[in-house]
């Protein structure tokens, strides 16, 4: 079990709460709640109802879809944002490669901090910006189709 002052410093190495100031992230990190899973656990199913975000503390996790590798994250990174703020099925599966540590954070949850944290609804809207900004970029340099 990770202590309050350690989840305050992970949280606080996060892009999404980088710029919330620490008496919040105290309050964050007393809901996270803290999880652990071997490697080859699947963490999150492809097509599950998502409700919640995930930050990596610590391993490694994949995300894919069927057999399709989609990529890694690893210690620090977040995933399941868009879950927690809009639950509708998840795009990819996502499994432990390491054992892993993560912090979870119910998407009911994040709303009550973003209804009462301007820096934390701040944390949320540059990530959204970064994803769309990423997925523009690769867009367009698709190929045409005809």
């Amino acid at each position: 079990m990770l202590l309050t002052i350690e989840k305050v410093l992970i949280l606080k190495s996060v892009n999404v709460f980088a710029s919330v100031p620490e008496q919040q992230l105290v309050d964050i990190a007393t809901i996270v709640e803290s999880v652990e899973f071997e490697s080859g656990d699947v963490i999150v199913n492809q097509g599950d109802l998502g409700t919640s975000m995930f930050i990596i503390v610590d391993g490694s996790v994949r995300f894919f879809d069927g057999e399709n590798d989609l990529g890694t994250l690893g210690s620090r990174g977040v995933f399941g944002e868009l879950s927690a703020l809009d639950p509708e099925p998840r795009a990819a599966s996502v499994q432990a490669v390491d054992d892993c540590t993560l912090l979870k954070l119910e998407g009911e949850s994040l709303y009550e901090l973003m209804a009462g944290n301007k820096d934390v609804t701040r944390g949320i809207i540059r990530v959204l910006c970064d994803y769309a900004r990423t997925n523009l970029a690769l867009s367009s340099k698709a190929p045409a189709t005809t």
